[in-house]
Order: structure tokens, then sequence, then C-alpha cells
């Protein structure tokens, strides 16, 4: 059994509830706001689409690749959020009886995911009217989910924390600076960075809290599901590279040689590895709360996980 003993930060929680309902946003009267995408802008930046490290690519070919790599970037997000949100509203239950404070946050929580889904939805509508036919995104969302919360509650919140905190690292260093990108796509990750903000807070402190009723034991399997959820998603990031590369030559107008075709889908999977995984994985505050949590050697295990996709 364990010993450690683990304290509800009902203030923190506080802080978060506070924090939320002074940001609370309206998908159509604040973020859409009636605006379609405009093409003539990218949607992600270079430092996450990595772009420029395709050099036999055009300026135009590769802003269209930026908007590829966009929607995408938006459809992973909101991929994601199904199953954060349901992993969140299992965790509510330890509240129900308990630190009323600390339930209303995570309710809150899951309120602002689903409403989250539902921008993801309307962007991936958006962005379809203004691009050719042809996209798909293959990973399903709840057959995403499914596999994901069929791992420890440990694992899962190790992975969430390094969603939360990577999307406002994206945000706050990549997509606010820089003016080139469709104002729409900035104003939907301003938004959902808002959000985001409290949520990572409230992740790490429930991660913490569950950390604290394991034992050695179930902590070091949970290291290796953990471990097993980033190949997971990898393979995700694998087969949705290749897709939006094919896509991407189906419809960009010229015909790629063979070489370039090979480089192109090298350069978009590298691009997705660096933003749904090492970016997170490599986060100062991840590494110090995941750091706090596992032994030496737990640690040494993920990291060589992590090195064979870098």
């Amino acid at each position: 059994m364990s010993t450690t003993t683990y304290t509800v930060d009902t203030e923190r929680f506080t802080r978060c509830i506070q924090a939320s309902k002074r940001v609370c946003w309206d998908i159509d009267a604040d973020v859409i706001r009636g605006r379609q995408f405009d093409t003539t802008q990218k949607f992600l930046p270079d430092g996450l689409s990595k772009i420029n490290d395709l050099d036999f690519l055009t300026p135009e070919e590769k802003r269209y690749l930026s908007q590829i790599q966009g929607r995408t970037y938006a459809n992973i997000f909101g991929l994601v959020e199904r199953f954060i949100n349901a992993k969140v509203l299992e965790l509510s239950h330890d509240h129900w009886l308990g630190d009323q404070i600390a339930l209303e946050g995570l309710i809150r929580f899951s309120q602002e995911e689903l409403k989250h889904q539902e921008l993801f939805r309307r962007i991936e509508r958006l962005a379809g009217a203004q691009m050719p036919d042809g996209y798909t995104f293959l990973p399903q969302p709840n057959d995403v989910a499914t596999a994901v919360l069929s791992k420890s509650t440990w694992a899962v919140m190790a992975l969430t924390l390094d969603i939360e905190l990577f999307t406002q690292l994206h945000y706050r260093e990549s997509i606010a600076p820089d003016i080139r990108l469709s104002d729409l796509f900035k104003d939907v990750f301003l938004f959902h960075w808002k959000e985001e903000s409290q949520h990572a807070i409230m992740d790490e402190l429930e991660w913490k809290r569950h950390d604290a009723t394991l034992t050695p034991a179930q902590r070091d399997q949970a290291v290796d599901e953990f471990i097993e959820l980033v190949g997971a998603v990898d393979g995700i990031l694998q087969a949705q590279a290749k897709a939006d590369a094919e896509y991407f030559v189906a419809t960009c107008g010229r015909t790629l040689s063979p070489g370039e075709v090979d480089a192109l889908e090298a350069g978009v999977l590298a691009a997705y590895r660096w933003q749904y995984l090492i970016s997170g994985a490599q986060h100062p505050h991840f590494v110090k709360v995941l750091s706090s949590l596992i032994t030496e050697a737990q640690g040494q295990r993920i990291e060589s996980a992590l090195a064979t996709l870098m």
C-alpha cells in the first residue's frame, strides 16, 4: 500500500475557477465571428510546421503545406480532448462527496473540453470549405479514446499534462508572434490557450493526487504504460503524416519527384513528432513534475523511448 498522503489544494482550484469565469468565451461571438479562412495566409507557423526544412518547395507550396498541417493540428486537438474529458469526469468522482471546489473546477474543465471539441469540428468544416477535396483525418476519436483509457490513470494523466503544456508553449512562442498567420487560425488558438492554461494546473493537481495512492510497483507499471501511449501516439502521427503528404502531392498543382515525395513524408512526420511528442516531453515544467514522481531508472526508460523518435 502507498503511505503517501495528499491534501487537495483547494486554493489553486479556486484560482482556476476564477480564471475560467474571467476568460469564458463563445465559439461564434468571440472566435469565429462569421469569418472564413484566408488561404493567402499560413495556418501553422514555421517553427511548428518545419516547412523551411523542405527547401525544394516554393513559397506558395510552403504556405499550402502549412494549411494542411494546421488543419491536422486542429483535428488532433479535437481528438485528444475526447479522452481527456472522459478521464476528467472519471477523476471528478473522487470529489463527489469531498472537496466541492475541486469538483466545480473539474466540471468546468469538462464543459470547456466539450466546447473545444465543438470548436475544432467547426474549424474542420471551415477548412474543408476552402481547401481541395481529398483530405482525410484517419484516427477515430472514440477508438483512440478507448485505447488510451484502457491504460492506467497515471499514464493517461502524464500524457494529458504533456499535451496541455505544449498547447500553451506552441501558442505563446510560435503562433501568437507570427503576423503571417490566418487571423482566424490565430484566434482559435488564442481562445483555446486561455482555457487550457487552467486545465494544465488542474491536470497537475489531479496527477499528483492520484500518484499519492499508488505503490512503487503500480507506478513502475504506469511508467511502462505511458511509454506505450507515446508509441501509440507516434503510430497515429506516422499514418496521418503519410496521408497529409499524399494529399499535398495530389493537390499541390505539380508533379513531385520520388525523392521529393520521400523528403516530404519524412519532413511532415518530423514536424508532427516535434509538435505532439517532443516539444511536450522537453517542456521544463513537464520534466520537473515527471521527475518528482519517478525514479532515475524510470526516467531513463522514458528518455530511451523518446530518443527513438528524434
